[in-house]
């Protein structure tokens, strides 16, 4: 099953086949900076494993998040990225309210996301900040994570 919707010109889609590689490796590898130099092999996997929304102006992709979720429970909503070109039109909140809204629609009630600077465009879709974040663990070995953390 496709999830589609449509808006001011604005398509977003969960076709896989439809994502552009090149671009969104591109926009990550380059232009983020929680994914800055990560091999286009791991993009690709990336997707692979998680359901993929894709924004497209015409035939042209614009944005790009993914959702990793066990389709139950809990979805971690990652690498969301909107082309500057196309930036400051409300698409980033739309996408992500899109992934929240197809994602809630499946039953899955509970979602979480990081962001080192866009707490204010998530919020606006419902987003807080982590109660109880002292519960949460990690290993973290990403080469970036400084720079996500604004440490560099």
């Amino acid at each position: 099953m496709f999830v589609q919707a449509r808006r001011d010109g604005y398509e977003i889609t969960t076709d896989a086949a439809r994502v552009d590689l090149g671009r969104v490796h591109r926009w990550l590898s380059e232009e983020s900076y929680w994914a800055t130099g990560r091999p286009v092999d791991v993009v690709e996997r990336s997707i692979a494993g998680s359901t993929p929304y894709s924004v497209f102006a015409g035939d042209v992709q614009v944005g790009f998040a993914r959702a990793i979720t066990d389709g139950a429970t809990f979805a971690w909503i990652c690498d969301v990225f909107v082309d500057s070109a196309h930036r400051g039109r409300g698409v980033g909140r739309w996408l992500v309210d899109v992934v929240v809204e197809d994602l809630t629609a499946r039953g899955v009630p509970r979602f979480v996301l990081a962001t080192r600077d866009a707490q204010e465009v998530y919020r606006r879709s419902g987003f807080a900040e982590l109660e109880g974040a002292h519960r949460w663990m990690e290993i973290d070995r990403r080469p970036t994570r400084a720079a996500i953390l604004g440490l560099s």
